[in-house]
C-alpha cells in the first residue's frame, strides 16, 4: 500500500479497527462491529462512511434489514483488512491501541523504518503540517515506538528518527504490504 493510500486509510480513528475486525470474522453489521471495536456511534459511523468512500467496504446487497444493513469487504478491502489486522496484532498492549487511532501514527512509522530527518518525513507525507508531524513524533517517542538521535556527522547537528520496538514491527508490516 502506497503512503498516500495509507494516509487516507488512517485519517479516521476507527478505520483500522473496523477492517481488522471484519478480517477476523466479525459479522459486517453495525451492532456487531460497534461491540467488537468499542467505538462510539458517531465516530464509528464516520469511519465506516470513510471506508465506503475509499471503496474498501460496501453494502452487501440483498442481505440484512434496510434499517440494519450488512457490510462486506470489497476486493481492495480484503488486502487492506489483512494489513490492518497485522498492524493491530503488532501492538502487544491494548492500552496502546489509542496511539494507532491518531491520524498520522501509521504513516509516520511507515516512513521511519530507516533513519529519517524531520524534513524527509514531512516531504514523504505531503499534506502534514510541521505541528502535526512534531506532535506525532513526540507521541511516538513517549510510547517508545520511535527513537530520536542527534547526528553529529555534519557541521550543523540534526535529529534523526527511526521506528523501534512495536513501532518498528508496524513499520515492517506496512513495508511488506507495499
Amino acid at each position: 500500500m502506497d503512503i498516500h493510500s495509507l494516509v487516507k486509510l488512517t485519517s479516521r480513528a476507527w478505520a483500522l479497527d473496523i477492517l481488522a475486525h471484519m478480517h477476523a470474522g466479525v459479522p459486517g453489521r453495525q451492532a456487531a462491529l460497534l461491540t467488537a471495536t468499542g467505538a462510539g456511534r458517531t465516530a464509528f459511523a464516520a469511519s465506516l462512511q470513510h471506508l465506503m468512500g475509499l471503496g474498501l467496504v460496501g453494502r452487501n446487497s440483498g442481505h440484512g434489514h434496510p434499517i440494519r444493513p450488512e457490510f462486506r469487504l470489497t476486493q481492495e478491502g480484503v488486502a487492506a483488512a489483512a494489513l490492518a489486522h497485522r498492524v493491530l496484532q503488532a501492538v502487544p498492549d491494548g492500552a496502546q491501541l489509542g496511539v494507532l487511532r491518531k491520524s498520522w501514527t501509521v504513516p509516520v512509522l511507515a516512513l521511519a523504518q530507516q533513519p529519517q530527518r524531520f524534513s524527509g518525513l514531512r516531504a514523504g507525507l505531503g499534506a502534514i503540517t510541521d505541528r502535526a508531524l512534531s506532535a506525532s513524533l513526540q507521541r511516538l517517542e513517549a510510547q517508545d515506538w520511535v527513537t530520536r538521535e542527534i547526528d553529529l556527522s555534519q557541521r550543523v547537528p540534526f535529529p534523526v528518527y527511526q521506528a523501534v520496538n512495536a513501532g518498528g514491527e508496524i513499520s515492517r508490516i506496512v513495508a511488506m504490504a507495499a
